[in-house]
């Protein structure tokens, strides 16, 4: 590994961990276009797609840590949310990797891409909020219904080998009626038990290259500490604006990558 790449890989790892902090979603839909693209692009090096997996992983897993501990300072994490959620969307995703052979995977993305989809859209609806946000101990919710979209969520990922952590925050937003900061905050504890599920799996199956890891990881560190940050003291609509947009970002990408198999 190049001195250029090793730097490459710590910017990559900044951005993702920033974007993590800041809105609460998993470096994995920012990450991976990232790595697949921009060391190459720069002649830092071109990664494959097993490599940039396994990096993805890592870095989400360091990503959302760091991030948690920013906003659970500020009193936006709820435990509770958290573990009912975080529970049923890893046992889920890894019950739906274990049957992702038995189904057509095509047909899969597609439902996927569509739940992507919807997700975008939701993020669009106004949403109306309390003038002052409560914290996150105050917050109410239905753990029953939370469980159900978890499950759902966590099953249709685990076939297609996405996480869908991104389709979470509408589902908490929108379905679960919790406010702004709270889903953010809780959603980074959501997807670090994920990707902590996802992080063993791929160091016991030996598919983490540990040298690039540890600059991607670096990154994340402090991205994620200088997103959260920032987060806190971002407008509560200017926060929904920016992850409406990723969404719908991460929506047309999934859509894409269906429409091109179709076509193949």
């Amino acid at each position: 590994m190049t001195l250029f790449l090793a730097t490459t890989l710590l910017a990559l790892g900044l951005i993702g961990g920033f974007f993590s902090g800041w809105l609460g979603i998993g470096g994995g839909i920012i990450m991976a276009p990232l790595l697949l693209y921009i060391p190459a692009a720069l002649g830092a090096g071109a990664l494959d797609m097993k490599v940039v997996a396994g990096l993805t992983m890592v870095q989400s897993l360091f990503a959302t840590g760091s991030g948690v501990l920013v906003h659970r300072q500020q009193k936006y994490v709820s435990r509770p949310l958290v573990i009912w959620m975080g529970a049923g969307i890893t046992a889920a995703s890894l019950l739906g990797a274990l049957f992702s052979n038995y189904l057509s995977a095509h047909a899969l993305l597609g439902i996927f891409s569509a739940l992507a989809l919807t997700a975008a859209v939701m993020m669009f609806i106004p949403h109306k909020e309390a003038q002052e946000e409560p914290v996150a101990a105050a917050v109410t919710f239905n753990p029953a219904l939370a469980v159900v979209c978890a499950v759902a969520v966590g099953i249709v990922g685990g076939l297609v080998g996405q996480s869908g952590a991104f389709i979470i925050i509408p589902i908490m937003l929108y379905l679960l009626k919790i406010p702004t900061r709270t889903t953010i905050g809780s959603s980074l504890g959501i997807v670090f038990l994920a990707a902590l599920s996802g992080s063993i799996g791929k160091m016991a199956t030996g598919q983490i290259d540990y040298a690039m890891a540890l600059f991607c990881v670096g990154g994340a560190l402090v991205g994620a500490q200088v997103g959260g940050r920032i987060s806190t003291r971002t407008p509560r609509r200017h926060l929904r604006q920016a992850l409406a947009v990723l969404i719908a970002v991460a929506a047309l990408r999934m859509i894409w990558d269906f429409l091109s198999a179709m076509i193949e």
